[in-house]
């Protein structure tokens, strides 16, 4: 695999699975997972990535004995940064948690936002997901290689919509996409949405082009025949789904995408332990692997301190591709 730009860098770094550390296991009481009125924050609208997240890991952790009561709201706005300004103004606060991902740290750029996630707690790094890109059921493309040529003829022509900000997972991958193409990635009309929620009627509306999302976000109305599928952005085939990859469809790159769970600042040790030991011990159970399988996530565990590393790299490598493509 020959990737050497920053742009193709960052869609490799993203391909590194880390194998799991050592697992708790029991109920909740064993483990002391309990936390009484946890709330997780969605920074985005529902139906997107990081709300069906959220929704998954509350519900499976009660399945599992790991929690109860857990509430889950949306804060949306401006790519995620409204919602991480609430959370990182929360200081402090051991019950409140924030589904986030790659789409965050790019929008704290393009937004130049306040706040940054160096401001909050690292809890957990979950999954990696392909992203894919599908059209309507009327959209006159139905292969791959038809989009790509009509995308070459008049880039601006077609907009290609995102539930991402600039600088977040399903921009970059449309221009990663570009890219492999020959077409320049500042020609391309992207169009952000506020999650897959909003991005999911304007592809049904033929109200853009093509659209690029997260594999779990679409399953449900790609089976139904609302959408069609055209290819995934990673590195094989997604069992189940009959689309190629970029690569089969002689594009040279490719690209998943990542999330994960920050809390605020200001925890002291015991609450951040509390909050790593709950994802840890859900980690481990039935109920999160069957969610991985069904939502075609792949497990991508990264704890604490090693996922607080992690944000420091991607927001470094998030800044340079901005820079590249001058936004």
């Amino acid at each position: 695999m020959r990737l050497r730009t920053p742009l193709a860098l960052l869609g490799a770094a993203l391909l590194v699975l880390v194998g799991p550390p050592l697992l708790t296991t029991g109920s909740g009481a064993d483990t002391g997972t309990q936390i009484p009125g946890l709330r997780f924050m969605v920074p985005n609208t529902p139906g997107g990535g990081y709300d069906i997240t959220a929704r998954t890991v509350a519900k499976n952790a009660e399945d599992a004995g790991l929690g109860s009561g857990i509430e889950v709201f949306n804060l949306p706005g401006a790519g995620g940064t409204v919602g991480l300004t609430r959370l990182v103004g929360e200081r402090g606060n051991g019950r409140l948690a924030m589904s986030m991902g790659l789409g965050v740290v790019g929008a704290v750029h393009t937004n130049r936002a306040p706040k940054t996630l160096a401001d909050t707690t690292p809890i957990a790094r979950l999954t990696l997901e392909q992203d894919i890109v599908v059209v309507g059921r009327n959209s006159p493309y139905r292969t791959i290689h038809e989009l790509l040529a009509a995308w070459k003829k008049d880039p601006g022509k077609l907009p290609v919509g995102g539930g991402s900000s600039p600088g977040g997972p399903d921009h970059l991958a449309p221009m990663l996409m570009a890219q492999a193409a020959g077409i320049a990635p500042r020609s391309v009309n992207y169009i952000p949405f506020d999650g897959g929620g909003e991005l999911l009627a304007s592809i049904l509306g033929d109200k853009v082009a093509f659209g690029v999302s997260g594999v779990g976000e679409y399953l449900d109305q790609i089976k139904a025949g609302e959408l069609r599928l055209l290819a995934v952005t990673g590195p094989e085939r997604v069992p189940g789904l009959d689309a190629p990859t970029l690569r089969e469809a002689g594009l040279d790159t490719e690209f998943v995408n990542w999330r994960g769970i920050v809390a605020p600042p200001g925890l002291s040790d015991a609450e951040r332990d509390k909050l790593v030991g709950l994802v840890t011990a859900l980690h481990d159970s039935p109920q999160w692997r069957e969610s991985l399988r069904t939502h075609g996530w792949n497990d991508a565990f990264l704890p604490g301190d090693e996922f607080g590393a992690f944000l420091t790299e991607q927001d470094r490598r998030v800044g340079s591709v901005l820079k590249e493509l001058g936004l």
